[in-house]
């Protein structure tokens, strides 16, 4: 199940289209086919194993396809505009001697090696990043010293920090209180409708990303169902995406999905959304 851009005007930035990528000679990815504008907040959904990590490498073009393309505005891979790409959880050595804003400072230019030009363009920007991610009076710490929320927002800031068309984050809410995740989102939306970012944002439920995000992206057993919530979160859609019977119960205000038939030793479930 493909999805189209959504109305207003938006334009498309992102088309996956019949992506296919085997790893060792198993099929990791099938038949992947989506769309997304400018400006979207996409989740992309699902349990570990189930491809959203080796999906965010492939439109990173740090992962070949066996089959289809990617394209980026209109182009391959990075050649579509700059990407910011928050991977999972990266732990910073308590010892090692580089400051916040040095760090983010590396992001605005990921395509060069060695360090960035520090003029006052880039001093402004970084201060601006940090700025909006609460970060500003972090600037002249150690990353080692900083806590691993912390950290994890100095990351989004390195990855920001060049103005990027589309923003991938691999798992960042994992690991965090609830009350961090809510931060977390709200932050991540003001900054991205603010600057006209696409976001791309995976993780195992749907549920703090529900108020935020314009469409799902659902991935099972390597291919995926994109569309809202309402129209992707339903038995008959996850049934033929997950290849058997799935059930969609609302339990005390959250829908779980079920897997398999009721008796089944093999069901388990998964809290996905609200």
């Amino acid at each position: 199940m493909g999805c189209e851009p959504l109305a207003g005007g938006r334009r498309e930035l992102v088309h996956v289209h019949e992506v296919e990528v085997s790893l060792g000679g198993r099929t990791v990815l099938r038949d992947v086919d989506f769309r997304i504008a400018e400006g979207e907040f996409v989740g992309l959904i699902g349990t570990n194993g189930s491809g959203k990590t080796t999906l965010l490498r492939v439109v990173l073009g740090l992962q070949a396809t066996t089959a289809g393309e990617v394209l980026v505005a209109g182009r391959e891979g990075r050649r579509g505009g700059p990407i910011g790409y928050v991977p999972q959880r990266v732990a910073f050595d308590h010892d090692v001697p580089v400051r916040v804003a040095d760090f983010v400072a590396l992001g605005v230019d990921g395509t060069r090696l060695g360090l960035a030009r520090r003029d006052r363009g880039v001093h402004e920007r970084v201060e601006e990043v940090l700025a909006s991610l609460e970060l500003g009076a972090l600037a002249g710490r150690r990353l080692g010293a900083l806590s691993g929320g912390e950290q994890q927002r100095v990351l989004m800031a390195h990855a920001l920090v060049s103005r990027p068309r589309l923003l991938l984050l691999d798992e960042p809410l994992a690991n965090l209180d609830l009350p961090r995740v809510h931060e977390t989102i709200a932050v991540l939306d003001r900054i991205c409708r603010a600057e006209g970012v696409a976001v791309v944002l995976s993780a195992h439920e749907i549920s703090p990303l529900v108020p935020v995000m314009d469409r799902v992206v659902y991935i099972a057993h390597g291919r995926v169902a994109c569309g809202t919530t309402d129209e992707v979160v339903r038995p008959e859609v996850l049934s033929a995406l997950y290849g058997h019977h799935v059930d969609v119960l609302n339990v005390h205000g959250r829908v779980v999905v079920v897997e398999g038939e009721p008796g089944d030793p093999g069901t388990h479930p998964e809290v996905v959304v609200r």
